[in-house]
């Protein structure tokens, strides 16, 4: 069941982060970085969000190799 729910968060967390390159290299984001000189909020959560997603599931999936 771990394991089932580790590669959960791998395949989630690649997602994300897709998700928040599309929204790194958006209109948006150039405006924001334009005036602020750093991207959008919403790219960075997505970036982030998708990086913690994808090690706790490569931990997961390492950790639960190792319990038998």
């Amino acid at each position: 069941m771990t394991k089932a729910i580790s590669i959960a968060l791998i395949v989630g967390g690649i997602v994300l982060l897709y998700f928040g390159g599309q929204a790194f290299n958006s209109v948006s984001s150039d405006v924001s970085r334009f005036f602020t000189g750093s991207p959008s909020n919403k790219a960075i959560v997505l970036i982030v969000a998708g990086v913690v997603a994808t090690l706790a599931g490569l931990t997961g999936v390492a950790l639960s190799g190792r319990r038998r």
